[in-house]
């Protein structure tokens, strides 16, 4: 971890593997509510709009999306963890409060702008669910990859 760029990406990569896989996992496999190609063009659908369900190389470009987003998250949060000290304070703490964040960035802000009619949103268990999910798979492995990081500088 000499290069912050290197270190961002590989936070990006792990926090993005992990997310894509976990959302597979759950539900796909789990729950069987989808299939992982669709969990993809879903991603993808938000340039593509319908057509990213036409063809299934469109899953390719949910992918990249999906990985671009969790690379600009991290990103994000090496550029705001040298400024806000309660961040240095706790990485388990801090990665809560970032899933929370990103849950809140993702849910109230991009996807209603991406997708202007979505389903109103309940305190049930599949939102809980998709907070857990960024907490457990975006904000915990961004923040104590940023601590390790800063921690040697």
């Amino acid at each position: 971890m000499k290069s912050k760029a290197g270190t961002i990406f590989l936070a990006g990569l792990i926090a993005g593997t992990l997310d894509i896989l976990a959302a597979i996992f759950i539900y796909a496999i789990l729950l069987q509510k989808t299939t992982p190609i669709k969990i993809l063009q879903s991603i993808a659908s938000g340039i593509f709009k319908k057509e990213a369900y036409n063809h299934s190389q469109m899953a390719w470009y949910g992918l990249g999306f999906h990985f671009i987003i969790a690379f600009l998250f991290a990103w994000f949060y090496f550029i705001i963890y040298p400024y806000l000290t309660f961040l240095k304070k706790s990485a388990l703490v801090s990665g809560f409060l970032y899933g929370i964040f990103v849950w809140i960035v993702m849910n109230l802000i991009v996807l209603p702008i991406v997708f202007p009619v979505l389903p109103a949103k309940h305190l049930d268990f599949p939102l809980i669910l998709s907070v857990l999910i960024l907490i457990f798979c975006i904000g915990f492995p961004i923040a104590f990859i940023a601590r390790k990081f800063y921690s040697f500088k």
